[in-house]
């Protein structure tokens, strides 16, 4: 499996970091607390560009995140410095209501826009265009001292978390699962309703089927990495990202999807892959309308696809097919 460290540039980025919920956010315009610039990649943008000034305000996705405060802080730094832009992660919903509100430009998410979000937007007058960003695998992870559940079939794993498969009153053993594992109860953890994360998880890998009841749900991913890592019988789940940079302390399940145990890694995460049932896309939002209006929102718009192919992987993240981010800086350049 590919070990990819991912360089730690963003202010409380993935580790033991601020919490990724509520109002938090990466801002521009400065030096962010833990912010560096590695001033590499230069593969996108044209010094002769005009300079651009005002601000982009993103909000959503805590899992979406790292990869846009990243690309942020790239277009800050070696592309429009007048240019503020900041990146919060209230999580898809809470940010996707901001979006509808009309308070920010961009709003990330880890699962597609519902029709009920389109319809708010749509009330408030607010043309919006959804647009994949990069893939995201959805990792099972255990404790590191967990030798017994690194390998899982793909059903073993899904109705571990649907309520009452294995135990009527959800109080789980691993033996449950195997005979041969422990006789200890099973901890269940992962991110809360505010996160397309727990929407994707819920509606399309357990086919809205019920969680088991006591899973420890949270808002934050540090706090998520913190219990899992402290707690031997535990399992859970997040996106891709928030493991490869804490597998120092955190073990992953390969799934087996019928042909045989697959890890999650950026070589596996495929929308036709070998890790192809756990692989989603990640999505960004942009306001058409803030695009026309705000000249440094539809710079900062076609500048994240045409850098996403290379930050995409620093971040966690597989990267789309080149034609695919192509098409989006087409279509993002004849908004007029």
């Amino acid at each position: 499996m590919k070990k990819l460290k991912l360089s730690l540039m963003l202010t409380g980025l993935l580790a033991v970091a601020s919490a990724c919920g509520g109002n938090e956010s990466s801002e521009a315009g400065g030096n962010n607390n833990d912010n560096e610039s590695n001033g590499g990649n230069n593969n996108a943008g044209n010094s002769e560009t005009e300079e651009l000034s005002g601000s982009v305000q993103i909000d959503g996705s805590g899992t979406v995140y790292p990869l846009l405060s990243r690309i942020a802080e790239e277009y800050m730094v070696n592309e429009q410095q007048g240019v503020s832009v900041e990146v919060s992660r209230a999580g898809t919903s809470a940010g996707m209501q901001r979006f509808i509100n009309g308070e920010t430009d961009l709003s990330n998410a880890s699962r597609t826009i519902k029709e009920e979000e389109l319809q708010g937007l749509e009330e408030n007058g607010i043309e919006t265009q959804e647009f994949k960003v990069a893939l995201d695998g959805m990792t099972i992870v255990i404790h590191p001292d967990n030798d017994w559940a690194t390998e899982m079939t793909e059903e073993e794993v899904t109705d571990l978390f649907i309520s009452g498969k294995y135990a009527d009153d959800d109080n789980v053993l691993w033996s449950d699962v195997r005979d041969d594992w422990p006789d200890e109860e099973v901890n269940f953890y992962g991110p809360n309703e505010n996160h397309g994360t727990y929407e994707f998880f819920v509606e399309v890998l357990l086919d809205e089927q019920d969680l088991v009841d006591g899973i420890n749900l949270q808002q934050d991913y540090s706090t998520l990495v913190e219990l899992v890592s402290d707690d031997e019988n535990s399992i859970g789940f997040f996106g891709f990202g928030y493991y490869i940079n804490n597998d120092d302390k955190l073990g992953v399940v390969s799934v087996d999807f019928g042909d045989g145990p697959v890890a999650p890694s950026l070589d596996t995460i495929a929308e036709d892959g070998d890790y192809a049932p756990f692989t989603r896309p990640v999505f960004t939002n942009l306001s058409i309308d803030a695009a026309k209006e705000k000249p440094e929102v539809k710079d900062f718009a076609k500048y994240i696809f045409e850098v996403a192919d290379d930050l995409a992987g620093e971040t966690g993240f597989a990267p789309l097919p080149e034609e695919e981010l192509n098409s989006y800086i087409e279509e993002i350049d004849e908004i007029e």
